[in-house]
């Protein structure tokens, strides 16, 4: 599965009803074979570059669990800071 239909698919999809529904979007990404960077800057960096979600309501919205790869939080939210940096207008 691409990070794309992942993102369309799934995740922004679950991201308009935890928003409609004014909770947490928890995303769990334990008891997988791993991630590839572009799977995840994709899914994740794609929510503010393709679907225009709102920087501060995502990180603020967003709980990701990942014991068994905690880094995995802090690059993810490295790579909706950058994509919220490198927008264009």
């Amino acid at each position: 599965m691409s990070g794309e239909f992942f993102r369309d698919e799934y995740l922004y999809p679950a991201y308009l009803k935890a928003l409609e529904a004014n909770v947490k979007l928890v995303v769990d990404l334990d008891n997988t074979a791993g991630y590839a960077t572009s799977f995840l800057e994709e899914s994740f960096g794609g929510l503010i570059r393709i679907k225009h979600v709102q920087y501060l309501d995502l990180i603020n919205r967003l709980e990701i669990i990942s014991n068994e790869e905690d880094y995995l939080k802090d690059d993810i939210l490295d790579y909706i800071k950058d994509a919220e940096e490198n927008k264009t207008a």
